[in-house]
């Protein structure tokens, strides 16, 4: 294979919901190209982008797949993302390293849910986006209601590159607003042919606003336009080209990636007119430095993607930002700092893997075994020690607990899930010491199901999902005295420790204490130390030292401290977190002889427990802010179902054709509310969630947790 330089290659990224052809369009690429010499269907298994075992049972694209096909003296390198939500992961990485985002649309549906989920994520990554709808050729397209949705969702920016003469079985022409040529397809060759003189005048009508927007684009362009009255085809393309670089225009393409129709016109429009890597704007790393594309400059890359593949090891793909990465170089990790050879340099189309000696700055390649690189880690030439931003991926939406089903199976499993969330990034694996469970958080039940997959038939470890706890916290409301005496003798030297000391709540910027009226009882305080405490879940504990007189040594108090932190642990309603809490301890006893660390360690950690249950203890639960997109038809279903949630709704109003409604929700009433917001919405509403802040739970809940705190004690 030929290298390539910066100005021949071509980066994109194929989007869009799930069934609109994104695989099917990349097999007719690939065919096209000449990788491939004979294309592949999803139904039969046999194509070379899904080519995982989960991928052939699902039917369906659950990773992004590396690919690239030359055409024109061109290397356009595609990623194919997956179209579900729940691989959302795949297309947020995938945008990261491509240049344009190609949009996928299905002519019988329009506009769906995915559709709007990835448009979101090409908006805020700021990427060109080409429009192409595909199934054209199916009974039931229908291309006008399909153009009327995008231009509800995308805005006046879209604009017709294409339009197809007719639809259904009888789809076998597309009239060209490019070249003005009609593009007749019969027994699977293409045919150029002037436009009919019934579809002349339309035509000319698309061809002037396509004009008109192109001109648009550049003000200079703009005055050709307004002087002459038309563009040449080398300015309307460049006024293309610009157009898409600052997202002004999103061109329409017409195709059946099926029966190949239409795919060639695609990859044309992508090789002329779509931005190399050089005319996109640089990349900056974490200093806010641009990095241009230069093949001139330092050698430097990016890791988008890692992944573990059976008799190969570890793979790392790859952007090369800058310079040129040759086969043999060495190069450092910034990361870690250590160095890194590139023994082979290979491009990619999913598992066929071809060596190349070298790669130039905007290509996208991979390697294999390397020392200790992984996703979103940066390596450059030795002279240079800047990173790459990591790419930021949505929060998750949907958590479990898992457990192995046979005992001594948990370090495997731990290592195992390590492994998955390394090049899965948007699984995130927590090792809960307060909750006493493995949590699995992701992009939704099917998400994890996916994972669970290869646990049970990759990795053979049975495991299974149980509902996770809720990370509760504790916290007081007002002040509280209590004293506590550890005394204990069983021959030899005893134990014994006695603290006195009084908890109120931590409030940001509150005085500290000088003397509290307890039960009609006044207790003067003299705050001889202080000590505050960011604790590492959340909130604060303030510790005053204000003992007086000597009637607890000095060298006690961290021990008082040390078991009052047990307890702040282990909360003494319902064991999670206690936060917000100041302790003064002002008074106690000790013995010459049998006082010791453990006696007050025991006698802090009592002592903070009685006051604590004293000083009108709440119980805090995680809240959370969730954004939810749904068509209006299901506006008043998702409403009635946020209510029997405790959700407070924030606000509603209208966004891309969708209603969006934003509340606080707790997290324990989101268990499992992707599951059912599919179900009540068909599939067409999307949500996303991230934690806003700990509320004080209703009495009732408060009960009802602290009855099953109880019983949960008595079984153990």
């Amino acid at each position: 294979m030929k290298n390539y330089q910066t100005n021949q290659i071509k980066n994109i990224v194929l989007v869009g919901n799930t069934g609109s052809g994104k695989t099917t369009f990349a097999e007719a690429m690939l065919l096209a190209g000449g990788v491939i010499d004979r294309k592949g269907a999803v139904e039969t298994k046999n194509t070379v982008s899904d080519y995982n075992p989960i991928e052939h049972e699902r039917n369906s694209s659950i990773f992004s797949t590396v690919l690239y096909t030359e055409w024109l003296d061109n290397k356009i390198n595609m990623i194919d993302a997956p179209g579900l939500d729940d691989f959302v992961g795949g297309v947020v990485s995938s945008l990261r390293v491509a240049d344009t985002a190609v949009m996928l649309i299905n002519a019988q549906n329009g506009v769906e849910v995915g559709t709007e989920i990835h448009s979101r994520w090409t908006e805020k990554n700021n990427k060109p986006l080409i429009l192409v709808i595909n199934h054209l050729d199916h009974e039931k397209a229908n291309f006008e209601k399909t153009m009327e949705m995008l231009k509800q969702s995308f805005g006046n920016n879209v604009v017709l590159a294409q339009y197809p003469v007719s639809t259904g079985s009888g789809f076998d022409s597309i009239i060209d607003l490019l070249s003005m040529k009609m593009y007749k397809y019969s027994g699977g060759k293409l045919e150029q042919v002037d436009i009919p003189a019934g579809e002349k005048d339309r035509a000319e009508e698309l061809q002037n606003e396509l004009i008109e927007k192109a001109a648009e684009s550049d003000e200079k362009l703009m005055e050709t336009f307004f002087e002459n009255g038309t563009l040449t085809e080398d300015e309307i393309r460049k006024g293309i080209k610009t157009g898409l670089v600052a997202r002004g225009m999103f061109p329409v393409f017409c195709i059946s990636a099926k029966k190949d129709f239409g795919v060639t016109r695609v990859m044309d429009f992508i090789v002329k007119d779509a931005p190399s890597p050089s005319e996109m704007p640089a990349s900056k790393n974490d200093d806010g430095a641009e990095i241009p594309c230069d093949p001139s400059k330092p050698a430097s890359l990016y890791v988008f993607k890692t992944s573990v593949e059976e008799h190969i090891g570890e793979v790392s793909y790859f952007k090369v930002m800058s310079g040129e990465i040759s086969e043999g170089a060495d190069l450092v990790n910034n990361n870690t700092r250590n160095k890194e050879r590139f023994a082979q340099l290979l491009v990619v189309a999913g598992k066929n893997r071809t060596k190349v000696s070298k790669l130039s700055a905007g290509d996208i390649g991979a390697t294999v075994k390397l020392k200790g690189t992984k996703t979103n880690h940066t390596l450059t030439h030795s002279s240079e020690s800047y990173l790459f931003p990591a790419t930021v991926l949505p929060e998750p939406k949907y958590r479990t607990a898992i457990k192995t089903v046979t005992e001594g199976d948990e370090e495997k499993l731990g290592e195992v899930l390590n492994r998955i969330k390394e090049e899965d990034q948007t699984i995130v694996v927590e090792y809960s010491k307060e909750l006493r469970q493995i949590i699995l958080s992701g992009q939704g039940e099917f998400h994890l199901n996916i994972l669970k997959w290869h646990l049970d038939n990759i990795f053979k470890i049975a495991t299974e999902f149980i509902t996770p706890k809720i990370p509760y916290r504790e916290t007081i409301t007002k002040i509280a005295q209590a004293d506590y005496r550890h005394k204990k003798q069983s021959g030899g030297a005893g134990q014994f420790g006695e603290v006195h000391l009084v908890i109120e709540p931590y409030i940001e910027g509150g005085l500290d204490p000088k003397k509290y009226a307890i039960d009609g009882k006044e207790i003067n305080i003299s705050v001889r130390g202080k000590e505050e405490h960011d604790l590492a879940w959340g909130g604060k504990l303030v510790f005053y030292n204000c003992i007086v007189g000597g009637s607890i040594d000095a060298r006690f108090l961290p021990s008082i401290l040390k078991g009052i932190m047990e307890k702040m642990e282990a909360g003494p309603l319902t064991g999670c977190y206690a936060r917000d809490i100041k302790v003064a301890v002002y008074d106690g006893k000790m013995h010459p002889v049998d006082s010791n660390d453990i006696s007050f360690r025991l006698a802090g950690r009592n002592a903070f427990s009685h006051a604590f249950k004293k000083a009108g203890p709440k119980i805090l639960e995680p809240i959370y802010d969730v954004e939810i997109l749904v068509p209006a038809d299901y506006m008043g279903d998702v409403m009635s179902d946020l209510q029997g949630r405790r959700a407070i709704i924030q606000g509603m109003g209208a966004e891309k054709g969708f209603q969006k409604i934003t509340a606080k929700v707790p997290l324990a009433e989101m268990n499992k509310y992707s599951t059912s917001l599919s179900s009540i919405t068909g599939g067409r509403a999307m949500y996303s969630m991230k934690f806003a802040e700990y509320t004080q739970v209703p009495g009732d809940v408060q009960n009802e947790l602290l009855k099953a705190h109880a019983a949960e004690e008595e079984e153990e």
